[in-house]
């Protein structure tokens, strides 16, 4: 759940650049039909099976146009809900129930699509060691919201963002000049409270970042052969995630090597909306 204070702090500039994207001057629509303020009230209705998530942010939406409106909710973030279901009643001025329906339906649409496919995917290693994690493969200036999502589907985060921990990839290799390089430089600019992660695509690597001191070492596109031959030659003196072409349908035989962790982009970039909708607006005053 986003607090108050966490919204505040980390959500409203989002929010409100949202609703500046879709109300440039004014809402022509609903001015036309409602010239003067109104209180009215709406039903949120579910219109598939999914987790849903992001009724915080549902009713941030509306109270950021209107503080004096609520969301009366039957059900909490990371709920099963089912097609049909009230899911809650938005009560407000009907100007800003009108003028931000859009907006907050996007929101929840998106987060509960997340959660959904999240909550999916966790499912398939709940009988492992293995931990699922997302990426930075965020849409823009909606990661606090795709990341969240992730939790509240029982995924966990990796880093938010650059300024989080030091995840060395290929390009840093590179421009290192080798696996052995980059690790010694991140170590010696890096805090030493912060781990190093760095990105193998063969077993020579491998070596090279056991060899060199890495904390995480991320077997990235290898196929499962590999992937079992680097965590046997790994054997617990580093951390291991998978990440590359992971799929719902690999996820068991991924954990069954014993990796640690298994990265998934499609849990942010590839999740389909949840489907629900905003109906019966009613004019109550």
């Amino acid at each position: 759940m986003l607090n108050g204070v966490t919204m505040k702090i980390n959500v409203d500039d989002y929010i409100l650049n949202t609703l500046k994207e879709d109300i440039t001057s004014e809402d022509v629509s609903t001015n036309a039909v409602m010239p003067e303020s109104k209180q009215g009230r709406a039903d949120l209705i579910c219109k598939q099976d999914g987790i849903v998530c992001g009724l915080d942010v549902f009713e941030r939406t509306f109270k950021l146009l209107d503080e004096t409106s609520r969301f009366e909710a039957n059900f909490s973030d990371g709920d099963f809900v089912k097609k049909g279901e009230l899911i809650g009643v938005i009560y407000g001025d009907v100007k800003a129930i009108l003028s931000g329906e859009r907006t907050a339906l996007n929101y929840l649409q998106r987060m509960s699509g997340i959660a959904t496919m999240t909550r999916e995917y966790s499912d398939e290693l709940k009988d492992y060691k293995t931990v699922l994690l997302d990426t930075r493969k965020t849409t823009p200036n909606m990661r606090p919201f795709e990341k969240h999502a992730v939790r509240v589907g029982g995924g966990t985060n990796h880093r938010y963002n650059l300024s989080d921990g030091v995840l060395l990839k290929d390009n840093h290799i590179g421009a290192a000049g080798s696996v052995t390089n980059a690790i010694k430089m991140a170590k010696a600019y890096a805090p030493f409270v912060r781990k190093i992660e760095i990105e193998t695509e063969t077993l020579e690597q491998v070596k090279e970042a056991l060899e060199a001191g890495a904390d995480i070492i991320m077997l990235d596109n290898m196929d499962n052969e590999t992937m079992k031959k680097a965590v046997e030659m790994i054997d617990g003196r580093a951390q291991t995630e998978c990440s590359g072409n992971v799929t719902k349908q690999r996820l068991r035989e991924i954990a069954e090597i014993g990796v640690d962790f298994v990265s998934c982009g499609a849990l942010t970039h590839s999740a389909p909306i949840m489907d629900v909708s905003l109906k019966n607006l009613t004019v109550i005053d």
